[in-house]
């Protein structure tokens, strides 16, 4: 008996169930890029480490600027410089001020700065015509960090500012969840090679490198497996082959309908345990879970689009949650829908969509055809449209959330 179509909710319940955080290991701070923290990082010292000079300018006790202006300026001897990278051993004391470079340790008795544009030199002597105030042109030791304070949250997906952000903290080496290594393997008589002549029925491997790339832009290592036919000893050694290499997770596309030649859900369950079900979307009702071992299992429709869409809904949110990431949701915006979409069915619909923002609101454009074999369609979007449930047609100027792939 078929079993019913499961909502997008809970058919990515019961995957994320299926996994938790990888173990960590240490990698240079380059080297962490783009994945997740393992380890709160706190602040051993203040940074700045003291305070410091925001302008190119002069040192100075802000009461000696009282009533200083253009007509009634303030002479100030000058008794020394400090230059970034220094510290002055002079003492700045009633009438007297120091020229300081931007960056550099205030001198002992100072309490301002005044920028160089707002001075004028006169030998030993520095004509100030503007009034500061204490602390004017200062930056306080610890105005970024303080010592001890929680700067990077354990489950942080590190940026270049994160990389920045522990270089200053004088971290070399950082603890980060290792890579989720996941094997990739496309079934079907009809899908060949990338660099085989096509043929009448035939089709390229295109599924095996989006999923590939899906996985490396996730932060995930892909281990392509090749092509296995539709033949159930072969697609067993397949399976077996790419379970041996030490997986996390292995990714199947095709075979997974109800087809007479659909043999990847008979496989797994011989080879494993299975969940087979139906999703209530459109591209990729056809999807099925399990596990061979301690090795999740996702089998993803054969359709270029709806392996893709599937990816983004299912399989990189499990990538994430190995990589230790506490969110995985896509942003999204909400836009208006500049196409009529007719015949919906009862599925929640992803539509390929061009996202622009026009006098400050954005709109969404169909991407072109929306069959589910139709790849240029993804080429061209940056987002997906969602269309819900309920709905039976989206007419053009409704408005929607769409989740972004991309940038505008």
């Amino acid at each position: 008996m078929m079993k019913p179509m499961l909502s997008v909710e809970e058919a990515l319940e019961r995957v994320l169930r299926a996994f938790r955080p990888l173990e960590p290991e240490r990698a240079p701070i380059l080297e962490a890029l783009g994945r997740v923290l393992a380890e709160d990082v706190h602040a051993d010292t203040d940074i700045p480490l003291c305070a410091n000079s925001a302008m190119d300018g002069y040192a100075v006790q802000a009461s000696d600027t009282v009533g200083a202006g253009r007509e009634t300026p303030v002479h100030l001897r000058l008794v020394g410089e400090v230059a970034a990278g220094y510290v002055s051993e002079t003492e700045v004391t009633p009438g007297t001020a120091i020229r300081i470079m931007t960056g550099a340790p205030l001198p002992p008795g100072a309490d301002a700065v005044v920028p160089v544009e707002d001075t004028r030199t006169n030998g030993e002597w520095v004509d100030v015509f503007v009034e500061v105030e204490v602390g004017r042109y200062v930056r306080p030791a610890g105005e970024d960090v303080r010592r001890g304070e929680l700067v990077l949250r354990r489950g942080t997906r590190i940026r270049p500012q994160e990389v920045g952000m522990l270089a200053a903290l004088g971290y070399k080496n950082v603890r980060v969840t290792r890579h989720p290594r996941v094997a990739i393997l496309a079934t079907g008589d009809e899908v060949v090679e990338i660099d085989t002549p096509l043929a009448p029925g035939k089709v390229r491997n295109a599924n095996s490198y989006s999923n590939a790339a899906q996985v490396l832009k996730c932060g995930g290592i892909p281990i392509l497996l090749g092509i296995a036919r539709d033949r159930v000893g072969e697609l067993t050694e397949k399976i077996r082959a790419g379970l041996a290499q030490g997986v996390d997770l292995f990714l199947t596309s095709g075979g997974v309908s109800v087809g007479d030649f659909d043999i990847v859900k008979d496989v797994l369950a011989a080879e494993g345990e299975i969940h087979f079900w139906r999703v209530r979307m459109k591209p990729g009702k056809p999807l099925a879970f399990g596990r061979i071992g301690d090795v999740p299992v996702l089998g993803l429709p054969g359709n270029p689009v709806s392996v893709m869409v599937s990816f983004e809904m299912f399989v990189r949110p499990a990538i994430l949650k190995m990589l230790g990431a506490t969110k995985w949701e896509r942003p999204t915006v909400e836009a208006i829908l500049m196409d009529e979409v007719k015949h919906k069915d009862e599925r929640r619909h992803y539509l390929r969509v061009h996202v622009e923002y026009h006098d400050g609101t954005y709109r969404a454009y169909l991407t072109g055809g929306q069959g589910s074999g139709i790849l240029s369609s993804m080429v061209k979007a940056n987002g997906l449209a969602i269309i819900p449930e309920e709905w039976t047609h989206a007419p053009a100027g409704v408005r929607v959330r769409v989740m972004m792939l991309g940038d505008l």
